[in-house]
């Protein structure tokens, strides 16, 4: 074997996943096509649950640093969603491009040993009953062959891994000819984002940190081929139709054009091979959510995919990906999709109801809540078994413990039993205790993604967890490739 896990791709999805691996003791092997870093970035979003994992792992505040945070997230003319009153340690959005994401999961999979090579474009995978074989061709054009015991497709909308499966990726287009350019402004936004549509046209403005500026603009009275040439003048004139100002932007460093599709894979396993991010799912870019749904699809796969390295993950833990995450992209599907139609709306009567009944509906606050939970990933929570606490599968705050906080006792990638008769327990290998500081007779135990796995009493903690964490890996006996 090359390695326990070859991870192809290494954008937010792929780097996250692999400093996770890693960080579990398992040696973990990332193929990028790229061969150099690249700003050219859509993603400038990262919301509350992602910051929360990246806190797990210890790197939130210097991804937030780098960024600003944003309270209340602006839609349509005067629908104003609240995301300062979310349970969360990070009740906001921060602003940040994706590449300075990139670059602090990037320094984390360095620190931790994780072995990155550029230039490696996938030609084939195939698998058998004991690994997988991932077939590259190099920067000098040569092929080389990587073996693995799994493998993780992380690789984008175009994804490789996924054409050698034989999955479909059914969907649409939802939005075509979106205009792209980074611009220096004369006469900046006072809000960090700018952002609106008047039916015809829509325009985003969002700062790169560094005196320059990412513009996205999309004029219904144009509409081209990806391929056709920009033209900063129609930028202008499209943002001044929507945000009442082009900004005086100007000297623009880069300009291009892509479409936005909905798709989702029916399955993001296929024996020892899973999907993850655009590779799995692809969203429009409204409310900001598609990179955010990739990084919890890696947080959610990691520790699960170590488990099987580590011999106790059996096949019903590995297909628990598919079953917790593939309900989530399709949500995300869905309230990305409403979120785009409703800010195209073109006769203007549309666009006055439609303001109106979303005041109306932000006004109520359960509705107000559950839709920020929705936007920011605060709201999601896996299915539990019939017979467990109706609180497993849910986020597990961030409590203070005994020593600092839980999250600070989840690094490491390890289950932690939270509970003050914890520390008398007798533990598997893989949990450690965590004493709250405030006492309580119930135990609660936390997978390393940070929700509930388990919530009792001492005297059945032992029996849950002798089945829990002593299933043997078995023998993958699903097909290779889906005819």
């Amino acid at each position: 074997m090359d390695a326990d896990v070859v991870v192809v791709g290494a954008g937010p999805t792929g780097l996250l996943v692999a400093g996770d691996l890693a960080e579990a003791g398992v040696a973990v092997t990332v193929l990028e096509r790229r061969t150099e870093q690249s700003n050219v970035t859509r993603a400038f979003a990262v919301h509350a649950r992602t910051m929360e994992e990246l806190d797990i792992r210890g790197v939130a505040g210097e991804l937030a640093k780098t960024g600003t945070p944003i309270r209340q997230l602006d839609l349509f003319d005067r629908v104003r969603i609240d995301l300062s009153a979310l349970p969360s340690d990070f009740a906001s959005l921060l602003i940040t491009p994706q590449y300075q994401t990139e670059r602090v999961l990037r320094r984390r999979a360095d620190a931790l040993g994780v072995r990155i090579v550029r230039g490696a474009e996938v030609s084939g995978v195939t698998q058998d009953a004991g690994g997988v074989d991932v077939t590259v061709r190099t920067a000098q054009g040569a092929t080389a062959v990587y073996r693995a015991s799994y493998v993780v497709g992380a690789d984008g909308v175009s994804s490789a891994v996924r054409r050698a499966l034989g999955l479909p990726y059914p969907g649409r287009s939802v939005i075509k000819s979106i205009m792209l350019a980074d611009v220096q402004l004369s006469a900046p936004p006072q809000d960090v984002l700018a952002v609106n549509a008047v039916g015809d046209a829509f325009a985003f403005v969002a700062p790169f940190g560094d005196g320059w500026y990412r513009i996205f603009a999309w004029n219904r009275r144009h509409q081209v081929d990806d391929k056709a040439p920009v033209d900063l003048e129609e930028i202008r004139e499209v943002t001044r139709r929507a945000l009442g100002t082009d900004f005086g932007m100007h000297d623009p460093r880069w300009m291009s054009r892509f479409h936005s599709d909905e798709r989702q894979v029916p399955r993001y396993r296929v024996g020892r091979v899973f999907l993850a991010g655009d590779a799995a799912h692809c969203h429009s870019p409204a409310g900001g959510q598609g990179m955010n749904t990739g990084m919890q699809d890696a947080a959610n796969l990691g520790w699960k995919l170590a488990a099987a390295v580590h011999g106790w993950g059996g096949e019903s833990l590995l297909d628990s990906y598919h079953q917790e995450r593939y309900p989530v992209g399709r949500q995300v599907l869905r309230s990305s999709g409403a979120i785009l139609r409703l800010a195209l709306i073109r006769p203007p009567w549309g666009r006055k109801a439609r303001n109106i009944i979303g005041q109306i509906l932000m006004g109520i606050p359960p509705v107000a809540a559950a839709v920020a939970g929705t936007i920011s990933g605060i709201g999601i929570r896996y299915p539990a078994p019939v017979t467990a606490n109706r609180r497993v599968g849910t986020w597990m705050p961030n409590i203070p413990v005994a020593g600092g906080r839980l999250h600070d006792s989840l690094r490491g990638g390890r289950f932690v039993l939270v509970g003050s008769d914890a520390p008398a327990v007798d533990l598997p290998a893989q949990v450690d205790a965590a004493v709250p500081a405030r006492p309580t007779g119930e135990l609660l135990l936390v997978r390393p993604d940070g929700y509930l796995a388990w919530c009792g009493s001492a005297a059945e903690f032992p029996a849950w967890a002798s089945q829990y964490f002593s299933v043997s890996s078995r023998p993958v006996e699903h097909p290779s490739k889906i005819e």
